[in-house]
């Protein structure tokens, strides 16, 4: 790169003689770079329809006056409320409106894709190839020098300024901010220059009409990047870039423009007070020479210095203000206020009752217009506001449990969403700080089915409309190892009857399969086999994936009908301790049979096992004592009663035929009259037995002693035989007819050899009973039927 500042170089008396030298070589630099323009530069001619237009028609704006350009362009005006507070708007070097050369004027996008619709256009060049015009630049040089104020507000930087252009005007903000768009655009964008140092000037100057004031350059990249110049903003595709590249158009076409390249859209802006005249100066230079030119492109209407809205912290509100849920916004008109100033509200252009203040709050969508009249003028100053509404979705703080396992370690934020929110269609974005949350940008994480978080790790969630309503939610992560459940039984086989104590680990609380508790041990007495099973639950309420079991055999119960009885001396019984599953028998006696036989009374015990439990019964064999009939009882329908004594307190049982059947009762039936019968009686399962042979008797009612053998006799020979027998017949005078005798036990109605006559007579017999040795006494009558 060509430098030409030589006077801090060398001494006053070489000073001509290097500027002679230099003035050649850069004369032979521009020719160099003009037709390296010339050769390198495609033909505007193939891009036509996709370059604006500028100073050209079918555009009444292009034949404005720079004071209308700023005053119906860059700030834009009603002709029914006079022109916006501009004045003294000049431009330097002075060029009318009918010169076709000239560097400055009006441009329109067009059929391009230029981000502004239109504006003003200053350039260093001819302004009017800075668009659809087939010469390859801008033109040749202005032929001005540089401007004083643009070399101070680049001080530091060693540069050689010429072709310099100005744009000036004062104007008085209405408002505390004022700002405009703008695009820089520039020829230097071409083979290597930005990275040689051609480095054209730049400045957007502004400062208060007031005496000692001093400009500030608002062509300024943000973040105090530095200015905006071709060598300061540089793409990759130099070899000295990138250089704030972000600030460089890449899209296709190249730029839209007639230069090489140019910036993306860049505001100026500065905080002024409201009523403050103000001056601005817009100055372009190039530096080292003017075959490359620059431009810069002011868009239209974005020149505020009116009435603006700015929310309750003072700060401005855009043209387009997103609210969620009707939320109420205080909407405040800032101007500077003079006496007798008025003000109205209006919502989608409705005067708002009462709304007469500088400030409003609105609580539902619209358009927010805020109109001001000053004393004296009919035209009112306005500033308005679209508030669009929206509605924010349900959200709730929620918890994601995880209970991880050898393959699953990672946390599923997808599972949350339900927890979070149930709005339909809500989208989810989860972030690790709070403030990105709230911010909703682009650091949220990305890996949201396989996070892998902490346990009590807190995750921020924003939550939104899928629009621009959203709420912030927090996730509180729980993490903790899936418990593997154990469990075990001090038995796995128990006696009926018999405990055991179930202990359940892995966990810090348990869930049973058949128990409400959730404590880890139980102890339970089973009746029937039994399969109990557990799950083991953490202290996160992570619960195993398999439940533990164990199986308690209940062994059934020993039974056995052992019992003892009676025996008589010199008898035996045997005893039976009962059959079972793997029994095993122990008697006190030191048998190990299921049977024993027991010939002595006494207490017998036998002690059965199967393996598992074992239980001891016990009986008693008793010495029987024979049994004595004590009383027989009977009538004539054949009823008979037999009554024993019982001393062994056995079982008895009861025989009438001499022992060959035997009956637990003692009470017989169908016994016939006046029969011998042999009577038994013993203790149950033993040989004591008692007897006795009992005659039984039951006296005639009617004798008829015809000799046909039926009813012939009442005989007495059955009982005539037992101790004190005596039976006497006597007529109805008491005289005895018949005495019963040892040779004749019997009467057949016969007196002395003789008939009686058919009469009723009276009869007592007396005896021993046998059985219980008490005289008997009977007594009754007679029919005695004789016949002749």
């Amino acid at each position: 790169m060509l430098k030409y500042r030589s006077k801090n170089y060398f001494r006053l008396s070489f000073f001509l003689l290097f500027l002679i030298s230099a003035f050649s070589n850069a004369q032979t630099v521009k020719q160099r770079r003009l037709e390296e323009a010339k050769n390198s530069k495609p033909s505007s001619s193939a891009k036509a329809g996709d370059l604006i237009d500028v100073n050209v028609t079918p555009y009444p704006a292009s034949n404005f006056t720079p004071a209308q350009l700023v005053t119906d362009v860059l700030v834009g005006s009603s002709t029914s409320c006079g022109t916006p507070n501009i004045s003294n708007v000049t431009i330097s070097p002075v060029q009318p409106v009918t010169n076709n050369e000239r560097f400055w004027g009006y441009f329109n996008k067009g059929t391009s894709n230029f981000p502004f619709a239109e504006g003003i256009v200053l350039t260093t060049g001819t302004a009017r190839l800075a668009g659809n015009n087939p010469e390859p630049q801008l033109g040749v040089d202005l032929t001005t020098g540089t401007d004083t104020d643009l070399e101070t507000a680049l001080a530091g930087n060693t540069l050689d300024l010429e072709d310099a252009v100005i744009l000036e005007f004062d104007f008085v903000p209405s408002s505390s901010q004022m700002k405009f768009n703008y695009i820089f655009a520039s020829e230097e964008y071409d083979g290597g220059y930005p990275c040689q140092g051609y480095e054209d000037a730049f400045a957007l100057l502004l400062k208060p009409n007031t005496p000692g004031s001093t400009y500030t350059n608002l062509a300024v990249l943000p973040g105090g990047a530095g200015l905006v110049t071709a060598t300061n903003i540089v793409p990759a595709s130099f070899s000295c870039g990138p250089i704030n590249a972000q600030y460089y158009e890449t899209l296709s076409p190249v730029n839209q423009t007639n230069l090489y390249g140019r910036t993306v859209p860049l505001t100026a802006m500065a905080t002024v007070i409201p009523g403050q005249s103000y001056h601005i100066k817009m100055v372009m230079a190039d530096d080292n020479d003017g075959s490359h030119d620059s431009a810069v492109f002011l868009e239209a209407g974005s020149f505020d210095i009116g009435i603006s809205i700015v929310d309750s912290a003072g700060n401005p509100v855009p043209e387009t203000l997103n609210v969620c849920d009707n939320t109420p916004q205080a909407l405040t008109a800032l101007v500077a206020t003079t006496p007798g100033m008025t003000f109205q509200w209006y919502k989608d252009g409705v005067a708002i009752p009462g709304a007469t203040s500088a400030t409003y709050t609105a609580v539902s969508p619209g358009i927010y217009t805020v109109k001001i009249i000053l004393p004296g003028q009919n035209c009112p100053a306005e500033a308005k506001v679209t508030i669009i509404g929206g509605t924010s979705p349900v959200v709730q703080n929620a918890t994601l449990k995880l209970c991880t396992t050898p393959s699953v370690i990672t946390f599923d934020l997808n599972t949350a969403k339900p927890l979070i929110s149930t709005t339909t269609g809500a989208i989810f974005k989860f972030y690790l700080a709070q403030a990105d949350a709230v911010a909703g940008n682009n650091t949220n994480i990305t890996n949201i089915a396989a996070f892998n978080g902490n346990d009590g790790q807190i995750l921020y969630v924003n939550v939104s409309n899928g629009a621009f309503c959203s709420k912030v939610a927090t996730l509180t992560l729980r993490k903790e190892a899936t418990p593997i459940a154990a469990l075990t039984s001090t038995k796995l086989r128990i006696c009926s009857g018999e405990s055991i104590t179930l202990t359940a680990s892995g966990g810090v609380t348990y869930q049973w399969s058949d128990f409400s508790g959730s404590g880890a041990v139980r102890t339970l007495s089973p009746t029937q086999n039994t399969t109990y099973t557990v799950y083991a639950i953490g202290a996160q309420g992570c619960k195993s994936l398999q439940p533990a079991s164990v199986v308690v055999e209940v062994v059934p119960a020993i039974t056995s009908n052992l019992s003892g009885g009676f025996i008589c001396l010199g008898d035996r019984i045997t005893l039976d301790a009962g059959a079972g599953p793997n029994y095993s028998y122990q008697w006190n006696n030191g048998e190990t049979a299921q049977t024993v036989a027991a010939e002595v009374p006494g207490l017998y015990s036998v002690t059965i096992s199967n393996g598992v439990c074992s239980k001891v019964f016990t009986t008693q064999v008793y010495l029987a004592i024979i049994p004595q009939i004590i009383k027989v009882d009977y009538n004539e329908s054949g009823t008979m009663v037999v009554t024993a004594s019982n001393p062994s307190n056995g079982q008895l049982e009861y025989s009438n035929d001499n022992g060959v059947t035997w009956q637990s009762s003692n009470t017989f039936t169908n016994v016939p009259n006046n029969t011998l019968v042999s009577i038994r009686v013993k203790v149950k399962n033993t040989s004591c037995v008692g007897f006795l042979e009992y005659f039984t008797f039951v006296m005639k009612n009617v004798i008829t002693p015809n000799g046909d053998n039926v009813n012939d006799m009442i005989d007495f020979r059955g009982i005539s035989d037992l101790k004190d027998f005596q039976a006497v017949i006597s007529d109805r005078y008491g005289k005895a007819v018949f005495k019963a005798e040892k040779i004749r036990p019997y009467w057949d109605g016969f007196f002395q050899g003789k008939k009686l006559p058919t009469s009723s007579y009276w009869y007592q017999v007396t005896f021993e009973d046998p059985a219980t040795k008490k005289l008997t006494v009977k007594t009754g009558w007679i029919l005695l039927k004789n016949f002749e």
